[in-house]
């Protein structure tokens, strides 16, 4: 959504309040100065401001950004690309008639607040391409909810120096091949041993079930090796395969006496 947009939208939601209002709204505070600060579509709002290192601030919908002579720059800006807008009957006569208002109380509080000179000075030399508008903070992104993990321990009659964490969904993926897996010779410690003499991955202690969590799938099953495959569903998976030691394999060589 354009700001312009953005400037229409919010000016259809508040025509009827802020039609005839050209004064800013002002909320007192003792021991405080009073600092101007509009939003998008020109609303005026003279606060009393204690920190005065804060520039935006946000209120009904709308980000309210602290009075500068850039930043007016940029919303006269914004008014020449409105009122092209309204001559080629873009934007509606009372739209238009509302950010007139709006904005010609806006440049006698510029001018007073900054001269006249200095705002012409920044209007010289201004580029709004470079300019950063205020916009609304996104939302603040849910975290991830976390697989809950289950407690699995293998062997259970035996402590292992280290331990390897398992999802169920894991030891779900190696359960589906269990059958195929064994009838083809792998032991069920070399499918679900989550413990080791050494630090996971070091070692071959520890089982499949260990290297199938997240997006791995499992693959074909084979007597020597179980693939491995890595994001399956990515488009662009890629296959590992994890070896079964207790089988001869095309690397080892007999050591004769």
């Amino acid at each position: 959504m354009s700001l312009l947009t953005t400037m229409i939208r919010h000016l259809c939601t508040d025509a009827a309040q802020s039609a005839n209002r050209t004064s800013p709204d002002i909320l007192s505070s003792p021991e405080s100065c009073h600092v101007v600060f509009v939003a998008t579509d020109l609303e005026i709002k003279e606060l009393a401001w204690v920190r005065t290192k804060e520039t935006d601030f946000e209120r009904d919908g709308k980000v309210f950004r602290r009075l500068s002579p850039e930043y007016f720059a940029w919303l006269r800006s914004r008014m020449v690309t409105a009122q092209a807008a309204h001559k080629a009957g873009k934007l509606p006569e009372a739209a238009w008639n509302t950010l007139r208002q709006r904005f010609n109380a806006l440049q006698e509080l510029a001018i007073r607040e900054f001269g006249k000179e200095s705002l012409q000075d920044v209007l010289q030399s201004f580029s709004p391409k470079n300019y950063r508008p205020p916009a609304l903070r996104p939302e603040p992104q849910k975290k991830p909810v976390e697989v809950p993990r289950k407690v699995w321990i293998y062997p259970q009659h035996a402590a292992g120096r280290h331990r390897q964490p398992v999802t169920s969904q894991a030891v779900a993926k190696v359960d589906a091949i269990r059958e195929e897996a064994m009838a083809k010779g792998w032991s069920e410690a070399r499918l679900y041993q989550n413990q080791g003499r050494f630090r996971f991955p070091c070692g071959e202690d520890y089982g499949l079930v260990c290297f199938v969590d997240g997006d791995q799938e499992i693959g074909e099953v084979t007597e020597r090796s179980i693939e491995i495959i890595h994001g399956p569903k990515s488009g662009r998976p890629s296959t590992l395969r994890f070896y079964n030691p207790d089988v001869p394999q095309p690397w080892m060589k007999k050591v004769e006496d």
